[in-house]
């Protein structure tokens, strides 16, 4: 969850060029769709950060690429 987290960092980044490759990596069952949002990793994160919303909004652009 850690890592889905962090690519969402430069996903979101307006900045960044690299969105399309960046998503093309991700694009595996083994990987963003490994996540079942059972939020374990939210009510463990010693941060308290989410990344459950941010597994669900690479989701999210995903599924609108692909459309």
């Amino acid at each position: 969850p850690a890592g889905l987290l962090q690519a969402y960092r430069f996903i979101a980044d307006s900045r960044d060029e690299a969105t399309g490759e960046r998503l093309d990596n991700l694009e595996d069952p083994y990987r963003l769709f490994r996540c079942h949002t059972i939020m374990n990793c939210v009510d463990v994160c010693p941060k308290g950060l989410n990344p459950t919303k941010a597994i669900g909004k690479i989701k999210e652009l995903m599924v609108r690429r692909s459309v």
